[in-house]
């Protein structure tokens, strides 16, 4: 079926053309302003975490027992890429990762595969064991953090003012759901006073005997009468905690109070597990998660109206301060993307009424908001939201989208010179152009697919660089077909006919000009395309010297601040640490606020970034800064201060976030085998190595050291001849040390362990626990001393495996002037002779950054055949010929020429983002050759030589390659300014400039010897 003249009819019915321009001109313009915005694309963080405890048990145990049926329950998940597992003394956590090539749509199908699969494995731990406690919200990204503060207040004043502000925020629209972090578990403690205990002879088990039965809920049975069931209710219960206080105890035939043997108070868990701070002072911080898919701004705006409020209704003291707002960011985000966007829009629509006159390039111009405003539709109507990405292709696509419609213009005013009304002269280009526009359209975007449909998360990541340029390309087309000839039969003037036809445009003194060049070329031809050979071997050669890159660190202004002690560190020492390092961060003046985790990492602030899991000896400092100048003058003042001593006590690190994939250290490998002591051996031997390395810095493992323990060797015979058990005489040891919980108060909505200890549980040292006093039944006394010997001993503070293997990672960073691909390669090739080395079962494995990097050109690599295909179908549709068809496809690697010293001249490195702008170059040169080759066979139609043809073709199409090349190059600039695109923009540029002049000389070149053309006319 034949496809009718499109442009025919726009100007045939005029009436609904106009209707059509106005119609999409005004819905475009509605979902401009209600497209969502945010900073980022959304993609699926393939993670969870599972927990697990086990008090007493040490690290091997919780390897062994727990962690091992665990970690076999989950290597049967259809997905998994790898288990990590972290066992702590009593502790075990689990981070398991899906397959980066994963299906999103199919995780949420898997998180639940996986908690059925760890459930059933519950009732097959050991007795003792909580959990696991299965987190598969870990990847949710906090919108808004807001810290609730009341100096001088106690800290279960400041939660019940955090759970009313909760209870308010969850009432604006958007708001999924909001965490409180930092907060102080609340415990009732009783503070035996030992002397007083041993006196009276009270059996430390008949005093738990009598909290249980007096704090537990107790079913007193049910009334069945005629009408309703009635409830029997008990009172007596502890109600206050003075009620605690007043409990009776029974001494042989007398009774007293346990507030005349202990002190009853409330408190908190001692020690604390996780600690926030904002502004050197104590915290709860307020975690906001939005739903998906609502406007960022909006909500943005609510909730700061909400925090207005908030704050003038809060008691005297209080205050809720904003730590981190996601609007702002969007807001700042979206606000310089469209600053660049719409001074590249300009730049376009300049660059077309300056070389085309006014009314031409009106008509030129005016394409590009119309295929602007068919974009954001449907935009609007596939859910895509203004982001990084969707602008930067939206950017991208300004330099491509008034090719179709130049030359759709050219045409009409060449054959209005030739004599043919206007309306004849709209409709002559769909006949002749219109095909070799929409191949060569689609010779572009298919450049674009391999982004676009690549199954990984830098895929997912940056796949709408594809959408938006297919969308916004493919509607150019329609655009320049459709209503370019209308505008173009309202606007253009009235054009006398020449009487030297069309022939009349091209022979001016610049196009007389370069059509001697180009003949000169084609004469030349051979020594043209040598020229261009040698260039582009050169080029190959050259991209050696290009330093390799993922992803590029961020522009935000956030700094990052590690802090980590050794492990088993107590949190109260991870803490003063901490502060010491807010203290010298506090006289800075490129701070501008601060923000402490205290054993454990940050909420999930920004996408990419990977909160760390539980861990007393760490602790997290999120930095602001006024800006990127200011963040990076404050990291190197940090570093210089790390250096002269500042927290010595601990490893301090400093660092920016990373756009893309979240890993720890730019450089990490991981080392696997089977025995953790030889595998601690090989880890030193590679951090020697690496030490070696000028460009590496703060190398270390993230496991290996051992953590002192008291060892108990119990004398069995004397315990039984005491009526002792090893329960009974564990928990008189918890009295002694942390605590004992024997039952729980309820308090409202909440409900606080009955801790029981003794009044002098700070005072034990290692030495004086061994002269703590041990009572039986009897109320008789021992020293702990006489039934126990006492020793202390080392044992694994963390054993780490991967995949059921154990697994230690050795990181580091590296200095700023180098990318972390180039050092970790070449890292590898001093390891070999260690590698060949290693025993067998031992190997060491690239992780890090540059193991991402590696993932996802594997996901690009498959469809690379796919893309090929596509191009090679397009090509032989259009030009129904295979020799003609190998030879557009030979011009697609001609970018490289200019993509190598413009990148080498700007310093910029070739990342995922610079592949992607080679991958669509090689299309838009391709595209070139296409519309080149119709032209030549247009006009060797028309009867000119195959020379004659050739050289023609080739002036005919130099303006609407100059002004699009020029219209990219400068749309592309500001886009060079970016972090995130520069290399890709300098890509872009480089490449474009160097393929026009490819275009307007090797090109014809090319198609001369490919054809055997010789020279036949002068």
């Amino acid at each position: 079926m034949k496809i009718p003249n499109l442009s025919a009819l726009a100007v045939r019915e005029q009436a609904i053309t106009l209707f059509l321009i106005i119609a999409i001109s005004l819905s475009g313009i509605y979902a401009f302003f209600k497209l969502g915005r945010a900073e980022d694309p959304a993609f699926t963080v393939k993670v969870l975490t599972v927990t697990t405890q086990w008090p007493g048990a040490t690290a091997e145990e919780m390897q062994d027992l727990v962690a091992e049926p665990l970690e076999k329950r989950t290597q049967e998940l259809e997905w998994l890429d790898h288990v990590d597992s972290y066992s702590y003394p009593g502790l075990n956590l689990m981070v398991v990762l899906l397959k980066d090539s994963m299906p999103p749509q199919q995780v949420e199908d898997q998180f639940y595969q996986l908690r059925k699969k760890l459930q059933d494995e519950r009732p097959l731990l050991p007795q003792g064991v909580q959990g696991p406690f299965i987190n598969d919200e870990y990847s949710d990204v906090a919108f808004g953090l807001y810290a609730l503060q009341a100096p001088g207040y106690p800290d279960r004043l400041l939660s019940r003012q955090a759970e009313q502000i909760r209870s308010e925020l969850l009432r604006i629209p958007g708001v999924q759901k909001i965490n409180i972090l930092g907060e102080q578990a609340e415990r009732i403690y009783i503070n035996l006073d030992e002397a007083r205990l041993h006196a009276l002879g009270i059996d430390l088990g008949a005093l738990i005997q009598t909290l249980q039965n007096n704090a537990n809920i107790q079913a007193a049975g049910t009334l069945q009468t005629h009408g309703p069931k009635i409830e029997i209710r008990l009172d007596g219960g502890l109600q206050h905690v003075q009620d605690i206080a007043n409990l009776t105890l029974q001494v042989g035939e007398h009774s007293l109070r346990l507030s005349d043997i202990a002190h009853v108070e409330r408190g908190y868990a001692d020690p604390a597990s996780y600690v926030t701070r904002y502004q050197r002072d104590s915290a709860l911080i307020l975690e906001i998660i939005m739903k998906a898919g609502w406007n960022g701004l909006e909500l943005g705006q609510s909730l700061q109206t909400a925090q207005k409020n908030i704050n003038a209704q809060l008691p005297v003291g209080f205050s809720l301060q904003t730590v981190s707002d996601q609007s702002v960011n969007i807001k700042q985000a979206v606000d310089e993307f469209m600053l660049k966007f719409f001074a590249a829009l300009g730049v376009v629509m300049l660059v077309s009424m300056l070389s085309m006159g006014w009314r031409v390039g009106i008509v030129v111009s005016a394409a590009v908001p119309l295929t602007l405003a068919i974009v954001f539709i449907i935009m609007l109507y596939t859910g895509k939201d203004f982001d990084r990405v969707t602008l930067g292709a939206l950017i991208i696509s300004l330099g491509l989208l008034v090719d179709d419609a130049i030359i759709a213009i050219e045409i009409m005013l060449v054959k209005m010179e030739s004599g043919l009304d206007r309306f004849k002269a709209a409709a002559y280009a769909w006949n002749h152009t219109a095909a070799p526009m929409l191949s060569g359209t689609l010779v572009t975007v298919i450049g674009f697919l391999p982004v676009g449909f690549a199954r990984s998360s830098s895929g997912e990541y940056a796949g709408n660089i594809f959408w938006i340029l297919a969308i916004a390309l493919l509607a150019s087309w329609v655009v320049a077909v459709v209503f370019t000839p209308y505008m173009g039969v309202k606007l253009l003037p009235n054009i006398t006919p020449h009487p030297e036809g069309s022939n009349a445009l091209y022979h001016t003194r610049n196009y007389q000009r370069l059509r001697r060049t180009i003949a000169w070329s084609v004469q030349h031809k051979y020594l043209v395309s040598a020229v261009v050979l040698v260039s582009l071997v050169l080029s190959a050669v050259g991209m050696r010297l290009v330093q390799q890159q993922f992803f590029p660190t961020s522009d935000r202004p956030e700094l990052l601040v590690e802090i980590q002690h050794p492990l088993g560190t107590s949190i109260a020492n991870t803490l003063a640490t901490t502060k010491t390092v807010e203290d010298w961060l506090a006289q800075q003046s490129q701070t501008t606020l601060q923000t402490s985790y205290v054993g454990q990492g940050a909420p999930r602030f920004f996408l990419s970034y990977n909160p760390e899991l539980r861990d007393s000896a760490f602790a997290r400092i999120v930095v602001l800064t006024p800006g990127h100048a200011e963040r990076d003058t404050l990291m190197h003042n940090f570093r210089l201060a790390i250096a002269q001593g500042l927290a010595p006590q601990a490893r301090v690190r400093v660092s920016q976030l990373v756009f893309g994939p979240a890993t720890n250290y730019p450089i990490e490998f991981l080392v696997k085998g089977p025995d953790p002591k030889k595998l601690r051996e090989l880890a030193q031997e590679v951090q020697t190595l690496m030490r070696q390395h000028p460009a590496m810095r703060q190398i270390n493992a993230n496991w290996g050291e051992q953590a002192p323990t008291l060892r108990l060797k119990l004398d069995q015979a004397r315990l039984e001849a005491l009526g002792l058990d090893r329960t009974a005489l564990a928990q008189q040891l918890s009295v002694h040390s942390g605590g004992l919980i024997v039952s729980e108060y309820r308090e409202g909505i909440r409900h606080m362990p009955i801790v029981v200890r003794s009044a002098q549980h700070l005072e034990h040292s290692t030495e004086s626990l061994a002269d703590i006093s041990i009572t039986n039944k009897r109320g008789q006394k021992t020293p702990l001393s006489h039934i126990a010997q006492l020793s202390v001993e080392s044992e694994e503070a963390l054993l780490q495996r991967r995949n059921r293997i154990p697994t230690m990672v050795v990181r580091g960073d590296i200095d700023d002037s180098v990318q972390a691909s180039s050092v970790a390669h070449q890292l590898l090739q001093d390891f070999q002779p260690f590698i060949t080395s290693l025993p067998d079962g031992y190997s060491l494995e690239l992780a890090g950054i540059t193991a991402e990097s590696d993932k996802a050109n594997e996901a690009l690599a498959p469809l690379f055949p796919i893309m090929i295909v596509l191009m090679l179908l397009v090509i032989v549709i259009q030009v129904r010929s295979l020799s003609a068809m190998i030879m557009v496809f030979l011009t697609a690697p001609l970018g490289l020429i200019g993509t190598v010293p413009a990148l080498l001249l700007f310093q910029q490195p070739f990342g995922f983002t610079a592949i992607l702008g080679l991958i669509g170059l090689a299309g838009i040169l391709m595209r070139n050759t296409l519309i080149l080759i119709g032209q030549i066979n247009t006009n060797r139609q028309a009867g000119a030589s195959p020379y004659d043809a050739v050289i023609e073709a080739t002036v005919q199409r130099a303006r609407p390659v100059v002004l699009t090349a020029l219209a990219a190059v400068l749309a592309f600039i500001p886009l060079s300014f970016s972090v995130f695109w520069g290399s890709m923009a300098i890509t872009l540029i480089g490449g474009t400039t160097v393929g026009t002049l490819l275009t307007l000389l090797f090109l014809p070149s090319l198609y001369a010897i490919w054809n055997k053309i010789t020279v036949t006319s002068t």
